[in-house]
C-alpha cells in the first residue's frame, strides 16, 4: 500500500497515512477536526526493492570500475587469477 502525506490547511498538522490507491482521500484533520486536510505531494517517497535477489550494489558504477582495472575488493574475482 502506498504512503500518502497529508497536511491540514488550518492548523498545519502533517501526517503520513497508509492507504489503498482506491481509497478516497482524507478530508478531516485528525488533530483539530477541521475539514481542511489535503493530500500533498512529497519527495520523500521512493521505490526500494527488498529481500533476497535484490542488491542495490549489483550494478554499482564503482564496482564496475574496480573490476575493469583488474582489482577486486574481495580478492575472490575469477577474472583476477
Amino acid at each position: 500500500m502506498p504512503t500518502y502525506q497529508y497536511r491540514c490547511r488550518k492548523c498545519g498538522y502533517e501526517q503520513e497515512v497508509f492507504q489503498r490507491m482506491s481509497d478516497d482521500a482524507l478530508t478531516t484533520c485528525t488533530k483539530c477536526g477541521a475539514e481542511e486536510f489535503e493530500r500533498v505531494i512529497s519527495a520523500e517517497g521512493g521505490f526500494m526493492l527488498k529481500g533476497s535477489g535484490f542488491y542495490k550494489t549489483d550494478y554499482n558504477k564503482s564496482s564496475c570500475d574496480s573490476a575493469a582495472s583488474g582489482s577486486c575488493p574481495t580478492g575472490t574475482c575469477p577474472l583476477a587469477q
